[in-house]
């Protein structure tokens, strides 16, 4: 593998297989990709766009696709209208509709230009797929497949199959059966037709199995199409019209994709970080972009030390309150944490409705609760031994299971909240749990030391 060898090995590899194009059919675009990207990072621009404009055409789109946004789109600024119109004409229609998106961000002329170089067919399929919205199945779907008629001779569907794969269509796990007007019946999969009579048609094989094939409408949600992948392990999805007509499928690889992308989205999210300005290599749209979740978060940090500030005589008392303060507080945001990424993670992938929400809640009220009797005990016997007043440790432990029972409370509930009032939970839930942890630890641990130690 690519990543295995060393620069200099892996741009010779490259060469050798711009020079060998059948052995660059054997290279995955992921593979070539890493290589161009390590040639970027070693020798500059220039040389990547040197070996990039080397690359077979009928390769380069599907590897152009795999590189990082920054790159992908200084690529795509440089390479020429005709370049551009050769790439997108060897691409699926679901990766050309990508592609050209992505060329109509950066310059929405050149995008014109790119579609004038290319057949009214590809065109038509293109803007098409644009029509649909980003959240719906019609944007990832792919609008070549392998269809045949339910009075088709499978002999005559395997001749046309064998056409359509010289001509560039792949991942065929199916032939998905229609009628004389196109509108979807069901689907058998290849395996299976292969063991057929190729002198009989499909109605002969036609069967209640292969009628139930799960199938959703362009217009449906892609959560309901990455769900479905997901529970039922498909390797294809056959998309049709409002009106049942058959007009395109989604493979796996594109719900691969999906999920990645929704992972790191995520944890961007978690963070405080938009993933589309991380993509930015400007030092200034970075920082500004953190800057406003880092001011947020100095607000909360304010309103923590403002109740702080109104315990400062029990501080001076007892300044030992100082130095075990913070544990209160950081034993909170982890506990709420832990609670918060299973609930956040759990509404992501739909696995939890408001009729299960009840539950959730109480069991992660109980563990953090469980948890808080278990650390209030250690860090009331370690509060004892390193400061040797019993109430100190009285103090400390009662302080850690009212913020562990709050933190499990609040990391549970927030997300659900959010989720119900249209926010995205993965965006705003932390910040609010630190707030919550923060102000119930410093305000239970120093509210108690002021009731029991003075």
């Amino acid at each position: 593998m690519p990543a295995e060898l060393n620069y200099q090995a892996q741009k010779e590899l490259l060469e050798s297989l711009i020079s060998n194009k059948e052995e660059f059919e054997h290279r995955h675009p992921s593979d070539i990709a890493k290589i161009l990207k390590e040639i970027y990072h070693e020798d500059g621009f220039e040389t990547f766009l040197s070996y990039l404009r080397k690359i077979p055409e009928e390769h380069l789109g599907e590897i152009l696709l795999e590189l990082p946004e920054h790159l992908k789109d200084d690529a795509l600024e440089e390479l020429s209208v005709k370049e551009l119109a050769d790439v997108v004409d060897e691409l699926d229609s679901d990766d050309a509709a990508d592609l050209i998106q992505d060329i109509a961000e950066l310059d929405s002329q050149k995008e014109k230009e790119v579609l004038s170089n290319l057949d009214d067919e590809d065109v038509e399929d293109i803007k098409k797929l644009q029509l649909y919205d980003d959240d719906v199945a019609g944007s990832i779907m792919q609008t070549e497949l392998f269809s045949a008629k339910l009075d088709e001779k499978i002999g005559d569907s395997i001749k046309r199959l064998k056409k359509l794969k010289e001509d560039g269509l792949d991942n065929i796990y199916m032939v998905f059966l229609v009628d004389e007007f196109g509108y979807f019946i069901g689907a058998i999969p290849l395996e299976d037709v292969i063991t057929f009579d190729f002198d009989k048609n499909y109605r002969d094989y036609l069967k209640e199995s292969y009628k139930r094939i799960i199938t959703l409408r362009a217009t449906d949600s892609i959560d309901d199409v990455v769900k479905n992948f997901e529970d039922y392990d498909l390797v294809v999805m056959p998309i049709t019209d409002v009106y049942g007509k058959l007009i395109g499928r989604v493979t796996s690889d594109d719900i691969y994709d999906i999920i990645e992308e929704r992972a790191t989205e995520q944890i961007y999210k978690m963070a405080g970080v938009d993933d589309e300005s991380e993509e930015d290599r400007e030092v200034t749209a970075i920082t500004k972009k953190r800057a406003i979740w880092l001011g947020i978060n100095l607000v909360t940090a304010i309103a923590a030390s403002f109740v702080i500030g109104l315990f400062d005589q029990t501080i001076q008392a007892y300044v030992a309150l100082a130095v075990l303060m913070p544990i209160v507080a950081s034993m909170g945001g982890n506990a709420g944490t832990q609670s918060l990424t299973v609930m956040v993670r759990q509404l992501a992938l739909q696995e939890i409705n408001w009729h299960e929400a009840k539950d959730a809640i109480f069991r992660e009220v109980l563990v953090s609760l469980l948890n808080g009797l278990i650390f209030a005990v250690v860090m009331a016997l370690i509060a004892y031994l390193w400061f040797h007043n019993y109430k100190l440790g009285i103090v400390i432990g009662a302080a850690m299971i009212i913020n562990l029972f709050c933190a499990g409370l609040f990391g549970a509930t927030i997300p659900l909240v959010l989720k119900r009032l249209g926010v995205d939970p993965a965006v705003a839930s932390s910040v609010l749990l630190t707030t919550v942890t923060d102000i119930v630890g410093f305000f239970a641990f120093l509210g108690l030391a002021k009731v029991i130690l003075l």
